[in-house]
């Protein structure tokens, strides 16, 4: 592929995963909050489900000879758990996590905008650069077996699922929908621009190390564009300015989340859609923290307010 076109296929993915984010149901933050306050696991599974595409794609891509990359494993320790902790706390903090983040952007609640200025300024934070242990890569072994076979499986149901609906578009577009829209882009951009999640991006703009820092940058924008056009789409936009004390809510929780993203290393985008599915172990350990620190963090803040309304 030329690299016209190359660029034309990133961009387009960026801002197609920037749309599928503003309508799906992938906010870590939201579904560990439905699980805790409405006892269903709607968004979390969505979530998971987006993972098991992304691996189960990535693997076939790989097999076909389309994805020729390896991915690091580090090991799993201190910094992992700590940057675990500060990705769930900066993600409740921040009222959202990074794709959260995005999807309030694209619904114009423009607070949100600090997220990314955050998690920047938080990658500038010098912590010692982790070492990876080994590098892996998708394939036909055990797990890739297993992914293809669920993508199958899960490609079948959805087939027949969108037959029986009434309303096609409406059936396609519903949120759980969406959000594998944004492991099919995933995977695109993986084939046109390499490993790319808009954390990562703004974690190697922070230390200046992508040799691909313009096209992902730009990505970054089409990204947000993207979902900006969805939230308009759905007539979610809003036209009002942020209250000042929101933007500083943001700021610092995206600055927890960047700091956080460096100790892993990596932010629950990528961990989610890569590093799960690749059975990275710190991967796991750190969306397992991140998860745990979520919900203790809404627990708190629950029963804090019933203490303070009991009180009043």
């Amino acid at each position: 592929m030329s690299s016209a076109g190359v660029l034309l296929v990133a961009l387009a993915s960026a801002a197609l995963m920037g749309l599928a984010i503003q309508r799906g149901a992938t906010c870590m933050v939201a579904a560990v909050d439905e699980i805790l306050s409405a006892g269903r696991a709607t968004r979390a599974v969505a979530l998971a489900e987006a993972a098991v595409w992304a691996g189960g794609l990535a693997t076939i891509a790989a097999a076909t000879g389309w994805l020729q990359m390896t991915f690091p494993a580090y090991a799993v320790d201190g910094a992992t758990i700590a940057g675990g902790l500060l990705l769930g706390i900066g993600a409740w903090v921040n009222q959202a996590c990074v794709f959260g983040a995005v999807a309030r952007i694209g619904s114009g609640q423009w607070a949100w905008l600090a997220t990314p200025v955050g998690f920047f300024i938080g990658c500038l934070v010098p912590f010692p650069a982790p070492e990876s242990q080994h590098a892996i890569s998708f394939g036909f072994g055990n797990i890739g077996y297993v992914l293809v076979l669920a993508v199958a499986v899960l490609a079948i149901w959805r087939v027949v699922e969108a037959a029986r609906a009434p309303r096609i578009g409406v059936h396609l577009w519903h949120p759980h929908r969406a959000t594998l829209l944004i492991a099919l882009t995933f995977v695109t951009t993986l084939l046109s621009a390499g490993y790319w999640a808009y954390t990562d991006a703004l974690a190697a703009l922070a230390r200046s190390m992508d040799a691909m820092l313009s096209l992902r940058g730009a990505m970054v924008v089409a990204l947000l564009s993207g979902a900006i056009a969805g939230g308009a789409i759905a007539g979610k936009l809003r036209r009002e300015w942020p209250r000042p004390a929101a933007v500083v809510r943001c700021l610092a929780g995206g600055m927890l989340m960047g700091m956080g993203a460096a100790l892993v290393p990596g932010s629950n985008d990528g961990l989610i859609l890569l590093g799960l599915p690749a059975m990275l172990p710190h991967a796991w350990v750190a969306v397992g923290v991140m998860t745990l620190s979520i919900a203790a963090a809404i627990k708190l803040e629950f029963v804090t307010r019933a203490a303070l309304a009991a009180n009043t």
